[in-house]
């Protein structure tokens, strides 16, 4: 009865063996009796003990390999050690399982001889000025060679580029010396752009300054005209109402008479008396005999 027990239990524990829970974005590579049999995707499965067997778990994830700088040479035969990143991605575990020995490594080799031959073809300052072209290339030329792997390169990125130390130095100095000229330059257009703002200053001020001064000039020879134009006018007004009063030419001349006696009574010191002084006289002899008889009625 324990025997049977007994193996009853190892039966069951050889059939529970079987069952496989594959978690996402894995898959198992399984092989009957030694050869390819199936992929496993994500989900539950069962393979038959002693007859099938997973022979690779692979991850489908996206994959970041970053490889150790290898030494290049330019075209202009400056050596340099550059590093790079590659972005890849499992897409059949089939072909990666059985397409090739040891996958990254054969990625990380191709990888290296890909990136000396793209910098062989371009000299120092193309290289560092390139990257750009360097991952586009580098890119295209691994995901072509690695399709039969079952692997797909999404991106490669070159993540250092290290000249010899001379080379740095003398870089360095070049840098600073085109800082230097580009400060200078700097400098100079803005004391020009000053220079021309100030002259420019001074050229509104000084017409700003005339125009105010025409201004001041029109509006003093306005009041001017206008106050002769006022005096004019009451002149003329005056005149009128004598005229319109029926004052005589004897009325005329008493008043002549009357303004040079005010200007005899002022601080002149000469006094220009008419011709017709006579005239005056007789006329005011005449007023007043008019005043006079006037006066007795």
């Amino acid at each position: 009865m324990g025997l049977g027990l007994g193996i009853l239990i190892v039966l069951v524990l050889i059939v529970a063996s079987g069952i496989k829970i594959i978690p996402q974005s894995r898959a198992f590579v399984v092989e009957r009796l030694g050869a390819y049999h199936r992929t496993m995707q994500t989900g539950l499965h069962y393979i038959f003990p002693f007859i099938e067997r997973v022979s690779n778990n692979v991850s489908l994830k996206e994959i970041v390999k970053d490889f150790a700088p290898q030494p290049v040479i330019t075209k202009d035969n400056v050596t340099m050690q550059i590093d790079t990143v590659v972005y890849f991605q499992i897409t059949d575990p089939k072909l990666y399982s059985y397409g090739i020995e040891n996958p990254v490594n054969a990625i990380e080799n191709l990888t290296a001889t890909t990136l000396r031959n793209i910098i062989g073809e371009l000299e120092l300052d193309e290289t560092l000025t390139s990257r750009d072209v360097i991952n586009t290339k580098m890119r295209s030329i691994l995901d072509e060679a690695t399709d039969p792997w079952g692997v797909k390169v999404n991106r490669v990125e070159v993540k250092n580029i290290l000249p010899p130390r001379d080379i740095q130095e003398s870089m360095e100095k070049q840098m600073r010396a085109e800082r230097e000229r580009r400060e200078a330059i700097l400098k100079a257009e803005g004391e020009k752009k000053a220079a021309i703002l100030i002259a420019e200053g001074e050229k509104e001020s000084t017409i700003l300054r005339a125009d105010a001064e025409k201004a001041a000039k029109i509006k003093a020879a306005e009041g001017e005209a206008e106050a002769i134009i006022k005096i004019q006018e009451a002149t003329a007004q005056g005149l009128r109402l004598l005229k319109d009063a029926n004052m005589d030419e004897a009325v005329l001349k008493l008043k002549s008479y009357e303004a040079m006696v005010d200007v005899a009574k002022g601080n002149a010191t000469k006094i220009i008396v008419p011709s017709d002084l006579q005239g005056l006289v007789t006329a005011g002899t005449i007023l007043g005999d008019s005043f006079k008889n006037s006066s007795d009625k």
